[in-house]
């Protein structure tokens, strides 16, 4: 059986640069060199390359993410050639470049919109490094994202990174004025290659996350999902590609990458990496994400 039908869903990281230093961020992709990289993407035709192969090998769901994805210029155009391949597509953004005129750009194209929201307190915020050199989104900047996001009937999920910076707080009351379908909570992952000598700082126990999950599930009688994953849920649960255009996968808490894909192929870069599709199960990676349009 291919992977595509186990684990439909997969995340392309297209794009290296990012307007954000969060400390802990497990994508850098530092590891990545300049010989495999020197601009730190793909030119856009090897971009578009890479979302037609996947749609021929059977994806079903496609999150682009960074880095901060809406920094690419052709992400309006990989959006809409999705679309055409009858993807379901996805945005994993810090929500500073979420504007009217980018959501112009993409209107009929983007599906749904995973915002990055670990606190809403901005000194947090400025230590953790989530911030753009103007400073830290504000409570206010956030919802107004939000509100952007759902009145152009985009839905909506909210990733929050669980860390010792945040562990004791209580982000409920925000979410509920967000309102996700779905949050999404994190537990901040050690990668080699990736955060080493800045995670250290950050780093919670299981048991500590999981009272932060406890502590913050009531909005689940809001009507919002709430989707927990720990260390172990992440690790080899994802299907994802790297800005090189390779699958990677994070089992050894370390990347590990495959051939391009645009040179061997989906099918046998997958074989090159480790994807758990029983934990993707687990994890509710499989949930409704279709949309119908009017």
């Amino acid at each position: 059986m291919n992977i595509s039908t186990q684990v439909p869903s997969v995340n392309f990281h297209l794009w290296k640069p990012c307007n954000m230093t969060c400390r802990f961020c497990f994508a850098t992709f530092q590891d990545v060199g300049r010989d495999d990289l020197p601009k730190g993407h793909m030119p856009p035709k090897e971009s578009l390359a890479v979302v037609e192969a996947l749609a021929t090998a059977g994806f079903e769901k496609i999150n682009f993410a960074g880095g901060e994805p809406i920094l690419c210029p052709w992400l309006p155009d990989l959006l809409r050639r999705a679309k055409e391949l009858e993807f379901t597509t996805s945005v994993v953004t810090n929500g500073s470049y979420v504007t009217q005129e980018w959501l112009d750009r993409v209107d009929g194209w983007l599906d749904w919109a995973a915002v990055s929201i670990d606190t809403v307190d901005p000194e947090r915020l400025k230590y953790i490094g989530r911030t753009t050199r103007a400073g830290p989104m504000s409570e206010t900047e956030y919802l107004s994202v939000t509100g952007m996001l759902k009145q152009r009937d985009i839905r909506l999920k909210i990733n929050t990174v669980v860390t010792r910076l945040n562990c004791d707080e209580d982000l409920a009351g925000f979410i509920a004025n967000a309102r996700p379908e779905r949050w999404k909570l994190l537990q901040v992952l050690p990668v080699r290659g990736q955060n080493d000598g800045l995670v250290d700082n950050f780093v919670i126990t299981g048991e500590e996350f999981a009272q932060y999950v406890a502590r913050n599930r009531y909005v689940e009688s809001m009507g919002i999902v709430v989707v927990p994953e720990s260390n172990d849920m992440m690790t080899g649960s994802y299907v994802m590609v790297d800005p090189a255009g390779r699958f990677f996968d994070n089992v050894a808490g370390i990347h590990v990458y495959s051939h391009p894909i645009n040179k061997v192929g989906v099918d046998a870069a997958l074989r090159e990496v480790s994807v758990d599709p029983d934990k993707f199960l687990l994890r509710d990676g499989l949930y409704d994400w279709r949309r119908v349009r009017a």
